[in-house]
């Protein structure tokens, strides 16, 4: 929920930059990251290709002098392409000067863009080359300077220089507190259990790697068999318990479930040795706290993208031993087969990968502030030129909104662990059998049974949905996957609600993604109500709803959000 604090217009302004960087944000994605030395090498390549291929050089340079002057005689086209909200100020469209500004960049960028598309380099090196030219025409836009953006020359007019002050205190203080990056948030307008991670209830396990939270019951009965929920372990858990209206826990219990949610212990470098078996063995403590307060024989577990990969592994560990403590387990937004293509394993060559290590290692953690700003970069017009503009050219404080809150406050990622999940995702572990070892035993995801339901987003550039759909395959038992018209994370803070969502089905699932794509039916509204009732056949009976939270065993240690959340 943005926090209303200015005029109408202002916040228009900063809801469609928040919009814009909850489609762009990479969230939990604790991976490889863009290394600077990858970038100058690619760009190198480029260079070497206009050195040998001086002819293109020569067809490019042409075109791009027609296509100028046809700006110069008034031909060229006279508007952005779709979706770029850089040149939606009028002046764009009115001013002569302003227009042929315009056209000319586009001009410019697409006669680079043509030549790396008609060089000679290998599909995946042009992936990249064009990649790394998006980065430097991104920066060369001149919406990004101050004489080159009509808003921001009005903005210190109309504010009568008020802007410009306001531009220098938000470059101060991004150098002071923000290491020279744009603030993507306000932060002082949200606080973890004030106005988010609000829902009541209250911390009934702890153990060294993670606290259990139950919450209180908000209907008279419930379905008997429990919900837990697992987090990603790069942020904390409240995503699942954001502000009114967007809380999943909030959407269960009113739904007659019964909700428990990890939140993971922020680790430091003392806990770098944590692995994935560390974090099983704590979810098995925590599944047998669950059932030992509900009373219930088994749970439906549900995670988010590495937490997912963590309840993957647990099934896997529990099905090697013929365990059935999990009845139905819910995945969203989570890749185990990155045979798809995806921005995140662009520049994953095994030295990046090895370089990631070795500087985990090195440290004892992973830094999830600092892969927050490396992977600001692998959507700068979303994550750091939006934020350039709004906080410097126009002076604007930037936007009061939760979710890019939540995305802020990361966590650290134990090093040993970061190592695994760089060996999964590299190697396809999870998708050979047997080949990852959990506690002991050889995982094998077709051995996994129970029903599932995975949602992927159809523009999710981070876990792309034909990857999310090949993770889907993998298991054994009933899958059904539900596909999201939204991103990676609108894909999974998607309440019911919104006129503009929509979601696709289909029971059967082919080899071909895209063929399963053709044969769905398309459904108005949020997954989330599809997912309800999906939950609903596989809860048990309802019976009265508990009247204390824990039980003798396990009783009330703080109230909710906990304080692991509250680790820095």
């Amino acid at each position: 929920m943005a926090v209303s604090t200015d005029n109408p217009s202002r916040n228009g302004q900063a809801d469609d930059l928040a919009a814009s960087a909850t489609e762009g944000m990479l969230g939990p994605n604790p991976f490889v990251g863009l290394r600077p030395c990858d970038v100058l090498a690619t760009a190198q390549q480029i260079g070497l290709q206009a050195w040998r291929q001086p002819a293109l050089l020569v067809e490019q340079e042409a075109a791009l002098a027609r296509d100028l002057i046809a700006v110069l005689s008034g031909n060229a086209p006279g508007t952005p392409p779709q979706g770029d909200r850089r040149f939606a100020d009028a002046a764009w469209r009115e001013n002569a000067f302003y227009r042929g500004t315009m056209q000319a960049y586009f001009a410019w960028r697409d006669a680079l863009s043509g030549f790396v598309d008609r060089s000679a380099l290998g599909p995946k090196t042009k992936e990249r080359a064009q990649f790394v030219l998006s980065l430097f025409t991104d920066a060369m836009s001149p919406t990004n300077t101050l004489p080159g953006n009509p808003a921001a020359l009005k903005r210190i007019v109309d504010s009568g220089g008020a802007s410009l002050l306001g531009g220098l205190r938000n470059i101060v203080t991004d150098m002071l507190k923000n290491q020279g990056m744009p603030a993507q948030v306000d932060k002082t307008a949200f606080e973890v259990g004030e106005n988010l991670g609000t829902s009541n209830g209250a911390v009934v396990f702890r153990n060294e790697v993670l606290e259990l939270i139950q919450y209180t019951p908000l209907t008279a009965q419930v379905h008997s068999r429990p919900q837990l929920i697992v987090p990603p372990q790069i942020n904390k858990f409240y995503v699942f318990d954001l502000s009114a209206g967007k809380s999943i826990v909030d959407y269960l219990l009113k739904s007659e479930f019964q909700v428990f949610v990890v939140s993971w212990r922020n680790p430091t470098a003392a806990q770098a040795d944590w692995d994935l078996d560390t974090y099983v063995t704590a979810l098995l403590e925590a599944v047998a706290a669950v059932r030992d307060i509900t009373g219930s024989d088994d749970v439906n577990l549900h995670g988010a993208c590495s937490g997912a990969m963590t309840i993957s592994a647990l099934l896997g560990h529990l099905a090697s031993r013929g365990d059935k403590s999990v009845h139905a387990a819910t995945l969203m937004v989570a890749v185990l087969d990155n045979t798809a293509d995806s921005q995140l394993g662009l520049f994953a060559t095994p030295e990046a990968v090895a370089a990631a290590k070795q500087a985990s290692t090195a440290r004892g953690v992973l830094a999830g502030e600092e892969m927050g700003r490396v992977f600001a970069w692998m959507r700068p017009n979303d994550l750091v030129w939006n934020y350039w503009v709004n906080n410097y050219l126009m002076g604007n404080t930037p936007p009061a909104f939760d979710i890019l809150y939540w995305n802020n406050d990361t966590t650290r990622l134990p090093a040993k662990l970061h190592g695994q999940l760089l060996d999964i995702f590299t190697d396809n572990l999870f998708t050979t059998p047997r080949a990852l070892s959990v506690l002991g035993t050889p995982v094998d995801l077709n051995e996994v049974t129970c029903d599932k339901y995975v949602v992927a987003g159809i523009t999710d550039h981070i876990t792309p949905w034909k990857g999310v759909y090949n993770t889907a395959r993998l298991f054994g038992g009933n899958t059904r996957f539900v596909l999201s018209s939204s991103g990676h994370i609108q894909s999974l803070i998607n309440p019911p609600g919104n006129p503009k969502a929509k979601f696709y089905l289909n029971a059967e699932l082919p080899a071909s993604a895209d063929a399963w794509l053709a044969r769905a039916q398309a459904e108005k509204d949020s997954w989330w109500g599809n997912w309800r009732d999906w939950l609903a056949a596989r809860s048990g009976e309802r019976r009265a709803a508990p009247a204390a939270l824990g039980n003798k065993r396990h009783r009330s240690i703080a109230a909710a959000p906990g304080t692991y959340v509250m680790q820095v």
